[in-house]
């Protein structure tokens, strides 16, 4: 992908990067925003957070540790109903630092929450696609030996 389209601000780049790499993950740019989905899914919203490219602003959802993620003063239930479905977004300024490692583990728990399960199996090390069951044999019918008849 070109530098073009590499976010402004190192963090939300970082995030981007890291998102992408989770199986089938890609990028696309609906109503304008930076999202990244997984086949028709999104599971992170990434941007800018306020007037300034150096401000970050994810949208993730954590069915597992929203509650414990809205403590904190930097998240609020993401607007437009999402909130309601288990989303929350985080806002930063430049100045603030946010935690990356707790936001790469919030991406792959929203990955992990709207993903296909054959997906989220790849992730945890499985095969990407169960091989195909191997074909069941028949048993062959044993033939009733034909009995002879002989005329009178």
């Amino acid at each position: 992908m070109s530098d073009a389209n590499r976010p402004a601000s190192p963090v939300l780049a970082a995030l981007r990067d890291h998102a992408l790499t989770l199986p089938e993950a890609w990028e696309d740019f609906p109503w304008g925003d930076r999202v990244v989905k997984v086949g028709k899914k999104i599971f992170v919203f990434l941007g800018a957070g306020g007037d300034g490219a150096d401000d970050v602003a994810i949208g993730v959802k954590l069915p597992r540790s929203g509650e414990a993620a809205l403590s904190m003063p930097f998240v609020e239930p993401t607007g437009y109903g999402l909130g309601k479905s288990g989303w929350v977004s985080g806002r930063f300024a430049p100045r603030d630092l946010p935690p990356v490692a707790t936001l790469r583990a919030w991406i792959d728990e929203s990955y992990r929450a709207v993903a296909p399960a054959k997906l989220v199996k790849q992730l945890d090390g499985g095969p990407a696609e169960a091989p195909p069951p191997a074909p069941k044999k028949k048993p062959v019918a044993k033939k009733k030996p034909a009995v002879r008849r002989t005329s009178r």
